[in-house]
């Protein structure tokens, strides 16, 4: 049976979420250390983002989401205290450029693992596609984004990035994962530059399979029961995760790979009419 829809936010305070630090763990459960993998992490990383976690508030009645503008280049998360299973979540969102944002979901209350429906809207992002944290590090996605850039240099809207110059290249292993894969045409025609927009995601099942909309066009639909990717075991990481989990909004680093092209500096993402309808 089917709930009612329910709000997660009253527009007007954080009451039902908690911030969290940004924290690395294993690659995969049982597996090694994101921080031991020779991607330029410090050994000490997770010590030091607990003392510049992102700053969340709420402004003009959404949920906004910054690295503290003290110490920039550290990120967090703001977490539900309530965990779901099978649902369906709309939301509004609205980051800046570049701002690499997303939504996870049956994420683990005190650590990083769990599925992120990814909002990179920054170049060689995705909008929409999902990503495997602490469970594979496995991409999900069907097309990557970059800026539009008019006759000044300046970023007036998206376009759909040339694999061949992407940071995180579109392969067809990364489609293969999907059991559906949107079209960039008709995400691209729906997206609004600097606007509000929707972002509609239903997860059902343990393994879960989820899919995901952007203003009414499916971008991704996976079944995390169902593909292969090297570290990824199913039945290891259900076991582990549940058949529940918690909702979060992230803030991200800035990275050794990609640095301020990945979290741009003051730049916010904004989050507003969260609402949820449990199955």
């Amino acid at each position: 049976m089917t709930a009612p829809w329910r709000s997660l936010f009253d527009g007007a305070s954080l009451d039902g979420w908690f911030p969290a630090p940004r924290s690395y763990g294993s690659v995969y459960p049982g597996g090694p250390s994101v921080l031991g993998s020779g991607l330029g992490f410090p050994a000490d990383y997770n010590e030091r983002a607990e003392e510049h976690p992102a700053v969340w508030s709420v402004e003009d009645g959404a949920i906004v989401g910054r690295q503290d503008p003290e110490a920039p280049g550290w990120g967090g998360y703001l977490v539900s205290e309530e965990s779901f299973g099978d649902f369906e979540l709309e939301l509004e969102m609205r980051p800046d450029w570049p701002a690499d944002t997303g939504v996870m979901i049956r994420r683990a209350r005190d650590t990083w693992e769990g599925l992120q429906i990814l909002v990179d809207h920054r170049r060689s992002g995705s909008i929409g596609g999902v990503y495997g944290n602490g469970i594979g590090g496995f991409h999900g996605v069907p097309f990557a984004v970059d800026a539009l850039l008019d006759d000044a240099g300046r970023p007036v809207g998206l376009q759909e990035q040339d694999p061949a110059e992407s940071v995180e290249p579109i392969t067809e292993a990364k489609r293969a994962m999907l059991t559906r894969a949107g079209d960039a045409g008709e995400f691209l025609a729906a997206w609004r530059w600097r606007g509000w927009n929707s972002l509609r995601i239903v997860c059902e099942g343990t393994p879960p399979h989820v899919t995901t909309w952007v203003n009414g066009v499916m971008v991704a639909e996976i079944d995390c029961a169902s593909f292969a990717y090297p570290g990824y075991d199913a039945e290891k990481v259900w076991s582990t995760l549940g058949p529940r989990g918690h909702i979060a909004f992230e803030v991200h680093d800035n990275d050794p790979g990609m640095g301020e092209e990945r979290w741009g500096r003051g730049a916010v993402c904004r989050w507003r009419d969260i609402r949820i309808r449990e199955r």
